[in-house]
């Protein structure tokens, strides 16, 4: 059986393995030094949140050091990701006019994170996720939260100081911890859907950890409230950075007591299926399954495998989804 870590890394936006040197991103002159070298690459975000891929699409085009230069001009990277393959990356946030400059002379195009975790190299994916994370808080973290005073980024843009001398206090980076899991019950597992989803489409269930929760209760709890299904065990499965705009999915399996269904109002319809109503609903196009770009698609795969030896890869060739990753 495969461990926890196998199985996170095979989530999206998983697989980055990255030296992110906390113990230095206060080091101004170790990070201007490292700005300056040859070694340094640049992350372009657009305004929108879109990064700069190459032109097979397949890839970050990430700038050098004289490129960015040349169209960065007198901008500031003052976000430090961290050292990947010996290249140190950084994020450059530039507006649309500097954007449209990059790609006329480099070529290549935007994305937003949902493509790219479906196009883009399992390692680039990871980097452009960890990118958009931090700055979502960044751009969600322009005033103190205890006194309103405008704040002031700090240690490589992993710190947001208030500028009220009287406060001075110190904001980090928030991730918001969310549970979804699938529960057995038999020979079948609980999936739901929402009223806006497409029509057949059926996912694990989900919910954010409340405070003073533990993880486990929060996989009780959600379950119970969405589906009125009583929750009696659940195991950890893996882990998915989800920077929409700043969650960490944490995947559980479960087992239930009781089939019986009670539907609270966050879902349209919750079902029983067994292996071969998936396999059947999948065959018939009455049933879609979660994008393969989320920890939900990797739990269902998980149960077919250890319930019935069905590898879901091989039932959603033709799910419009899969195409997109395979483009």
């Amino acid at each position: 059986m495969s461990s926890s870590l196998a199985r996170s890394r095979n989530n999206t936006f998983s697989s980055l393995e990255i030296e992110r040197d906390a113990d230095w991103r206060s080091a101004t002159e170790t990070i201007n030094r490292r700005l300056r070298a040859a070694a340094a690459s640049f992350l372009l975000l657009r305004n929108d949140g879109h990064a700069l891929v190459d032109a097979s699409g397949g890839k970050l085009r990430g700038l050098d050091r004289d490129e960015f230069a040349r169209f960065g001009g007198a901008a500031e990277a003052t976000t430090y990701l961290g050292s990947v393959h010996d290249r140190d990356w950084f994020v450059w946030r530039a507006d649309d006019a500097a954007c449209a400059g990059a790609v006329a002379r480099l070529g290549g195009g935007f994305v937003d994170l949902r493509s790219a975790g479906m196009t883009l190299a399992t390692v680039d994916a990871g980097l452009f996720a960890y990118a958009r994370a931090i700055v979502n808080w960044q751009q969600r973290t322009r005033y103190c939260s205890v006194c309103g005073s405008p704040v002031r980024l700090e240690s490589a843009g992993h710190r947001a100081k208030c500028t009220n001398p009287q406060c001075a206090s110190e904001h980090f980076p928030r991730t918001d911890p969310a549970m979804i899991v699938v529960v057995a019950h038999g020979d079948a597992c609980l999936l739901g859907r929402q009223a806006g989803w497409p029509k057949g489409r059926y996912s694990a269930l989900a919910g954010f950890v409340e405070p003073g929760e533990t993880l486990e209760a929060a996989v009780r709890r959600e379950v119970y409230e969405e589906a009125g299904v009583r929750v009696v065990d659940c195991d950890y499965h893996s882990s998915q950075p989800w920077p929409f705009p700043s969650s960490i999915m944490l995947g559980f399996t479960a087992r239930a007591d009781d089939p019986a269904i009670a539907l609270g109002p966050e879902l349209e319809d919750a079902r029983w299926f067994s292996a071969d109503q998936i396999v059947d609903g999948l065959a018939s196009g009455e049933l879609l399954m979660p994008s393969p770009l989320s920890v939900s698609y990797r739990l269902v795969e998980h149960w077919l495998r250890e319930t019935a030896g069905i590898e879901l890869d091989e039932l959603t060739r033709d799910d419009p989804l899969r195409r997109a990753a395979r483009r």
